[in-house]
Order: C-alpha cells, then sequence, then structure tokens
C-alpha cells in the first residue's frame, strides 16, 4: 500500500450534489419517474379493508418518497422536502379525514404547513445537526486528524483492529449515555471521520472503499447494538419500560434487561467488525508502513495547539453533560449550548456552519421525513397495519404469536424516522395484541419487544438519530446503506430470537 506524503485535507462534509434547473440526465431520469409512478400506482389501487381513502393516499407518497430515498434522483433533502410540499398542498385529501375537515374554524391549509413544519423542530433533527458540527470542530483545530494520527499509529497496522477499536469506544460510552446521536453522531462519528483520508478514502468517491465505508458501517452498526444492550444507551428504552409498567404492569431493572441481551449482544459486538470485513471488505486490509508514517504526522504537528485544548475541554463539557446531566439539561440543548461556546471562541466561524451544505441538507431530509412519519400514526395507517397483523394471529400458539409480533414490531420500523416514535405508536398497540392471546407470557414478550429498540436502527438511513450522519458522510452510498441494512437487519433479528428466547427461558423468562 502506498503511503502519501502529504496528505489531501478531504473536506469535513461532502458537498450535496447540486440540484440543477435543467432537465434530469437521462442516467438519472428513470430514477426520478419510478418514485413517482410507484405513488401514483399505489393512490390509484382501493384501500385496503379498514383502512381510510385519505391515509392510503398519504401511505402512496411516503412509498414515492422511501423509494425516491433509496434511488437517489435528487439529494435526500430535496425528495423529504418534495414529499412533504405534495402532502401539504393535498392535505384535504390525505392528510385530513372528512371528519376533520368538518370541524368548526378547522383550516386544512394553516394545520398542514404547521404539521410540515414540525420536523424542523425535533430535537433529535437538531441533535444530528449538531453533531456534524462537532466534526467540523474536529477538523477546523485539526484535533480530529491528531487523533486518527494516533489511533492509526497504535491499531493502524490492520484496518480490522480499527474496526475493534471503534466497536470498544462505542460500548465503553453507551451505558452512560442516553442518546445514540451524541454518543456516536457526536463523540465517534466526528474522530473516525479523519481516519479515510489518511488512507487516501475520500468521500463520494469510488475510493470511499478503500477503508472509509467499512468504518463508518462499523460504527453505525455498534452504536445500533449497544442501544439494545443497556437500559440507559438509548432514551427510548426509558420510555418503552414506562409505557410497559402502564400498559401491562410489568417493570424491568436495568440488571434484567441487560443480563436478557447480554449474550447475543456480546456475541454481536464481537462479531460486527469481522462481518462487515467479509460482508463489504475494504480494499486496504494491512498496512506495516502506515503507522510508522503516523508517528512521523504526528511529530510534524507537533504539540497541541490552544485551539486543539479548548476544543477538547467543549467536548469533554458535552461529553459529561450528555452522560451525566440528562436529569438537568436536555442532549439537544448541550449540542447547541457548545456550538455557541465554538463560535464565540473562534474555534469555528459562522461561515464555516453555512457552508457546511451536508449538515443543512441533512437537517432538510431528516426533518422532512420525521414530518412524513409522523403523518403515518396520523392518518391512522401504523394502528391499521399493528391491527390487521393482530386479526390474523387468532389460533396460533403463544409462542409462535409472540416471535411473529417481535418480527413485525422490528420490520415496521422501516416506516419510522425516529425510534421514539415508533414506541410511543407501536408499542402499545402490540402489548394490547399479546395481552388478547391465551397463554402469552407477557414479561417476556414485552422485554423482547424493548430489546429489538436499538438493532432496529441498523435498517435504514433514517432508522436512528445518528443514521443520518452516517449517510451523510459520503462513504456509504445509498444502494449500499439499503443493502447493508436489510442484510445486518436479518442477522441482527435472526441471532436475537435465536439466542436470546432460549436465554430467557434458562434465567427463568426475565
Amino acid at each position: 500500500m502506498g503511503i502519501p506524503t502529504t496528505p489531501e485535507r478531504v473536506p469535513l462534509a461532502p458537498a450535496a450534489p447540486a440540484v440543477q434547473a435543467a432537465a434530469l440526465p437521462p442516467g438519472k431520469l428513470w430514477r426520478a419517474l419510478v418514485p413517482v409512478a410507484v405513488a401514483i400506482v399505489l393512490a390509484l389501487m382501493p384501500p385496503p379493508d379498514g383502512l381510510a381513502q385519505h391515509a392510503w393516499y398519504f401511505f402512496a407518497i411516503f412509498a414515492g418518497v422511501i423509494v425516491g430515498l433509496m434511488l437517489e434522483p435528487l439529494p435526500g433533502g430535496a425528495i423529504g422536502l418534495i414529499g412533504v410540499a405534495t402532502v401539504a398542498v393535498l392535505a384535504p385529501w390525505v392528510l385530513y379525514s372528512p371528519a376533520d375537515l368538518a370541524k368548526p374554524g378547522f383550516k386544512s391549509a394553516n394545520a398542514a404547513l404547521t404539521w410540515a413544519l414540525s420536523g424542523f423542530s425535533n430535537s433529535t433533527v437538531w441533535l444530528i445537526f449538531g453533531a456534524f458540527m462537532f466534526a467540523l470542530g474536529y477538523e477546523k483545530t485539526g484535533l480530529g486528524r491528531r487523533i486518527a494520527l494516533a489511533l492509526v499509529e497504535k491499531m493502524g497496522r490492520r484496518t480490522l483492529t480499527l474496526g475493534y477499536a471503534v466497536t470498544v469506544a462505542d460500548t465503553v460510552l453507551a451505558p452512560f449515555t442516553p442518546s445514540n446521536t451524541a454518543r456516536s453522531g457526536g463523540t465517534i462519528y466526528p474522530v473516525i471521520r479523519n481516519l479515510p483520508a489518511l488512507y487516501d478514502s475520500k468521500p463520494n468517491d469510488p475510493s470511499a472503499r478503500r477503508i472509509g465505508g467499512y468504518v463508518m458501517w462499523v460504527a453505525i452498526a455498534t452504536t445500533c447494538i449497544t442501544s439494545s444492550m443497556f437500559l440507559t444507551a438509548l432514551a427510548p428504552n426509558l420510555l418503552a419500560v414506562e409505557l410497559v409498567n402502564k400498559t401491562a404492569k410489568v417493570s424491568f431493572s436495568w440488571m434484567e434487561w441487560f443480563v436478557a441481551f447480554a449474550p447475543v449482544g456480546i456475541l454481536m459486538l464481537v462479531a460486527i467488525p469481522l462481518v462487515t470485513y467479509w460482508l463489504y471488505p475494504p480494499e486496504v486490509k494491512e498496512g506495516s508502513e502506515v503507522p510508522a508514517w503516523a508517528k512521523q504526522e504526528l511529530a510534524k504537528m507537533g504539540k497541541l495547539t490552544s485551539r486543539e485544548m479548548e476544543l477538547g475541554v467543549l467536548v469533554l463539557l458535552a461529553l459529561g453533560l450528555w452522560i451525566f446531566g440528562g436529569d438537568v439539561i436536555n442532549a439537544t440543548t448541550v449540542a447547541l449550548v457548545v456550538i455557541g461556546l465554538m463560535l464565540v471562541m473562534n474555534v469555528v466561524s459562522w461561515d464555516d456552519i453555512v457552508k457546511n451544505s451536508a449538515a443543512w441538507n441533512t437537517l432538510a431530509w431528516f426533518a422532512t421525513l420525521v414530518a412524513l412519519a409522523d403523518g403515518l400514526n396520523r392518518v391512522g395507517f401504523v394502528k391499521w397495519f399493528a391491527d390487521s397483523i393482530a386479526s390474523h394471529m387468532a389460533g396460533f400458539a403463544p409462542f409462535t404469536v409472540m416471535v411473529a409480533l417481535v418480527i413485525v414490531f422490528f420490520v415496521t420500523h422501516y416506516l419510522f424516522a425516529s425510534i421514539t416514535a415508533h414506541v410511543t405508536a407501536l408499542l402499545p398497540v402490540m402489548l394490547a395484541v399479546g395481552s388478547t392471546i391465551p397463554g402469552m407470557d407477557m414479561p417476556q414478550f414485552a422485554l423482547l419487544l424493548c430489546l429489538t429498540l436499538g438493532i432496529m436502527g441498523v435498517l435504514t438511513p433514517y432508522a436512528t438519530g445518528p443514521s443520518p450522519v452516517y449517510y451523510g458522510s459520503g462513504y456509504l452510498p445509498a444502494k449500499d446503506y439499503w443493502k447493508l441494512g436489510a442484510v445486518f437487519g436479518f442477522i441482527f433479528i435472526a441471532l436475537f430470537l435465536v439466542v436470546t428466547l432460549p436465554w430467557m427461558a434458562i434465567v427463568g423468562g426475565r
């Protein structure tokens, strides 16, 4: 492997593809037509029994947006914006029922606009944006490059060991950081974002597969596992426990949660860097010269500069508040305060923030998806879908129903851009369905549902908070992300059921 003598400083955030006024080139035209065709064909089909016509129209538009995100004829933010705008314009027919429209004083145009902009007030959306700004600070000060070089010097002889370094870092932070966006997107990503450039692996470029794609996928897959492994590693876990307590009168302790997931969780964490190495292999496997080169580059950088130390203090402040201040200050508030301090201390400039097109593109993309996913629940599609599944469960053995409902709960996360929204909308429904099955072990069933919340985040580029950060890195192309999400999603849920069900039987169901 050749050593870059003057490594190119890869821009922190890949510029979003420009949306040109001219017609799309032939190679992209079919990608633009397919999502529209999917939406139109679905809309022309009669709605399934029990689902309102306006809800079916909304689902047709949602399906078209998802297909668009897969094919990417335009940047994700543009696709999401078009989807939300379409719903807002057609709101009287796709967002509101005749009963809503008949309410005295109800103005669908105003209500639709409020709904369309609701995603931009979502705290997770702004926490994701904050993660990009943290990464910007790492690049501007050189601290990210310094840490990356140190990692390469110690563990850079093999790409596989870099994967394990990322896994260990996330696992150590997970029990104390109830936001996986803060943990992975705001702490892990800004550091590893500097690693690919050291191997001449560039975003939005064929060289992304040299090492960048591998490291980024290991990071997002790892944080999904640790989010399920610890009750306190993901905020929706705590919400789920509260809902289970209220709905099914079942409670879990931190240790009960950990013991239930630990066998499969440890297996997954050990396997992730290796399985990714097999299924999404990096082109750079090892290079004995690179650690020596990294040591030389560190020497050239000299001692820590004052700006690097200032950023280090701010990052430690944010991490400390994320870990220990969750009851006092919201994680997103922490990120915004630290960004403000970065501006005041001139760690980054306002121009730097304004020019970070990937951050703004991701903010628009995720905010519009949050609104669209909320719309699915608003029009009643989610409840109808869950009830339809439940109606087909009568007559089956309790164990079979339990496994089937857990799989349905996991797979339906394709419909959500937030795990919190998924928990709120579907968990009570699934618990209610389970309670109607004679002989159902409700404590075991409830715990199984809850333990899938983290690992379902691997499914899509919008499935959990850090997902848009890694998707927006430029190292995981859309087609690769969707394929990897499906493959690893299958691996995760299969391993989870195969290992956890027998384990629960051994430890007495809990």
